[in-house]
């Protein structure tokens, strides 16, 4: 299950994108994860196509 890895709070990196920072998970629903990272700003990811890595679990 996807949410339960990706709870609001974690710390993650996306793998494609290292240069946005580090990101902390704002929600995750139905596969899609609302990541604030410190570069970028508010990004939605799916789960389904990237799997982001875990730096702190939240």
């Amino acid at each position: 299950m996807i949410e339960a890895v990706y709870v609001p709070g974690t710390l993650v990196q996306h793998p494609a994108h290292p240069e946005w920072g580090t990101g902390q998970v704002q929600t995750a629903i139905n596969g899609r994860i609302t990541v604030n990272f410190e570069h970028e700003g508010k990004v939605v990811v799916d789960a389904r196509h990237v799997s982001l890595v875990v730096l702190r679990p939240g």
